[in-house]
């Protein structure tokens, strides 16, 4: 099975406005979104005459849907939802969120495992070890 040309793929989708509607909000609202990167990246080149416009799948138009049914279920922002978007993928601000809310008090510092402490008292005692030889000097070793 071959995959549908790029002239199909095009008559598939539509465009900004008939996606706005179907969706239920505006096409501003789908610029600012796109301009958060809430919106998926398009697999066609944009079509129009001298301005490029953007086509949405229907693919495109199940995605938008699943993020403003977010947007709406926990009463967020389009602005909050892409920074929550950035905190899964990048790590140190993660790590850097998740340390302010420890320093307010909204979040529990992470739970101290019993191997992370075998481990550092395995540690302990080979570093002691090791200056305890030292000291002895190479003829006592």
């Amino acid at each position: 099975m071959s995959s549908p040309s790029p002239g199909r793929r095009r008559a598939d989708a539509v465009p900004i406005s008939e996606a706005a509607d179907a969706l239920g909000t505006s096409p501003r609202s789908l610029r600012y979104r796109e301009a958060l990167g809430l919106l998926p990246a398009t697999k066609d080149q944009p079509t129009g005459r001298g301005h490029r416009h953007r086509r949405f799948s229907s693919d495109d138009l199940r995605t938008v849907a699943a993020g403003l049914e977010l947007e709406r279920g926990y009463d967020i922002t389009p602005a909050a939802l892409a920074f929550a978007l950035r905190m899964l993928a990048e790590p140190e601000t993660l790590a850097r969120v998740r340390a302010y809310g420890e320093r307010l008090g909204r979040l529990a510092p992470p739970r101290a495992r019993a191997m992370d402490f075998e481990k550092r008292k395995a540690l302990r005692l080979l570093q002691t070890r090791g200056r305890t030889a030292d000291a002895r000097g190479p003829e006592q070793r």
